[in-house]
């Protein structure tokens, strides 16, 4: 057997199963190497669209104590100040000059008693929309660590494929060089140089886009993860994690998936913005205090006039146009189509907890049968190689089945990938992939931290980190 086919061949079976352990199941190397648990708590804690997901649950927070001010009253306190002339001809009793500055201050306080539960209703739907807004943050951080996952193993699978076409590329040159050799003492015709030649023109043509396909998958890699790749260690697929059956799949999904309770909590608040509405309809009662000082009133000297109120008002909507009715009928509306939108994201959340059980569970048979797949081809190149050495076969024969056996390498590596990347898609799309449930080294967010901070907020201006 000839020297180049000879390098080839030692990437066999069990070399190439050994490089699949190497990059998708193996020990895990040395200290330096970033592990797909630090990939993922750096994507936890850095990703830019995680962060704004939080920020934005923390603005819907402010909604509580937004709402619970309907239940304080609302004090307001105006002074004003003016100069005033007055030319008075007839005889008066009392003292009057004709410039004078008349001034004073006004303290009102006005305390609501009942709006038609206006200010109920909008304090339950606030804090329905936080826990939406919750359930919307959760699934972010399952979309961010999913993408992370697969923008890490991406970033492997990648490098694997480039070695194997860099190694390809290298024994093709030798093939090349050998053919020639063997073509100048009549071995081979011209016709089996020019094959050698256009195979190892594909070879650079498939090197080079496996060169650009990593440098895709790091690019992506940085964005998520938020450093460049350099050293990833083997990943492992999440088995312990992952349902038994689609039975199990659907009821784990249907229950804890966070876009199905995110639209439960938004038609919650749906139904509440009708109740708001028709709040409208009822009368309100107000009471309201006033005090009020005067000076150099009506233009007497050293005149002092303090007025103190207290007034119970009672009001009554009879007609506006239509304004109120046609608002009640509105939320009415966006009422039902919050629930036919929950009913769609039952629907939606069903359907990829199945698409993702089929995937994972099928990813097993598929590695078996490529793995069948490569041997089969090794033998067959092996084959072919000896009888190419008597002449009963050609070059090309040879090179088709050396590029067939490349390929069914490449697809194993790429579904060791899969096996890997569907387990993460499988938890995500069952509601239960978290920093938690994986287990990530990181101080967890709470948004129930920044609600307790908040809600109970009466004055002032500054957020709980200090902005």
């Amino acid at each position: 057997m000839s020297a180049p086919y000879q390098s080839l061949m030692k990437t066999s079976t069990s070399s190439l199963l050994a490089l699949a352990s190497l990059v998708f199941l193996g020990p895990v190397p040395a200290v330096s190497a970033e592990t797909i648990s630090g990939a993922l708590a750096r994507a936890y804690m850095g990703s830019p669209d995680l962060n704004q997901q939080r920020a934005a649950t923390r603005s819907i927070d402010e909604n509580v104590p937004k709402a619970l001010a309907g239940f304080r009253p609302s004090v307001t306190a105006t002074t004003d100040v003016g100069n005033q002339y007055n030319d008075t001809r007839a005889p008066a009793t009392v003292t009057k000059k004709p410039h004078t500055d008349p001034y004073g201050f006004q303290l009102s306080a006005v305390q609501n008693l009942f709006n038609g539960n206006r200010t109920v209703n909008a304090v339950r739907q606030a804090d329905t929309q936080v826990l939406q807004s919750r359930e919307t943050l959760r699934l972010s951080e399952q979309n961010v660590l999913n993408a992370a996952a697969a923008a890490y193993m991406n970033v492997l699978r990648d490098t694997a494929i480039q070695d194997l076409r860099q190694n390809n590329l290298d024994v093709l040159k030798q093939q090349l060089k050998q053919t020639g050799d063997r073509f100048k003492v009549g071995e081979v015709t011209r016709t089996d140089v020019a094959q050698a030649e256009a195979a190892l023109a594909q070879g650079q043509s498939d090197a080079f886009v496996a060169q650009s396909n990593l440098q895709n998958s790091m690019a992506v890699y940085r964005q998520l993860i938020g450093l460049d790749a350099k050293s990833l260690s083997p990943a492992k697929a999440l088995e312990q994690l992952v349902p038994k059956t689609p039975a199990d799949a659907m009821t784990i999904a249907l229950k804890e998936h966070p876009q199905i309770q995110a639209a439960l909590h938004s038609v919650d608040s749906a139904e509440l913005a009708v109740k708001v509405a028709e709040g409208a309809l009822y009368p309100t009662v107000n009471v309201t205090g006033l005090v009020n000082r005067r000076y150099d009133n009506q233009n007497i000297i050293d005149s002092r006039v303090l007025t103190a109120s207290i007034v119970a008002s009672l009001s009554m909507p009879l007609y506006d146009g239509g304004t109120s009715t046609t608002t009640i009928r509105q939320t009415k509306e966006t009422f039902g189509q919050a629930r036919l939108q929950a009913d769609l994201a039952r629907d939606q959340v069903r359907s990829a907890a199945v698409s993702a059980f089929n995937t994972w569970q099928n990813s097993k048979f598929i590695i078996e049968a490529i793995d069948a797949a490569v041997r089969s081809n090794e033998i067959a190149l092996a084959g072919i190689r000896e009888e190419a050495k008597v002449g009963q076969r050609t070059t090309l024969e040879v090179l088709n089945a050396q590029q067939a056996l490349l390929n069914v390498r490449v697809n194993l590596i790429t579904a060791q990938r899969d096996r890997v990347v569907g387990s993460y898609a499988l938890v995500s799309a069952i509601g239960r992939l978290s920093a938690s449930t994986l287990g990530l080294q990181v101080t967890r967010y709470d948004p129930r931290l920044h609600f307790d901070q908040v809600k109970d907020i009466i004055w002032g201006v500054s957020t709980p980190d200090g902005r």
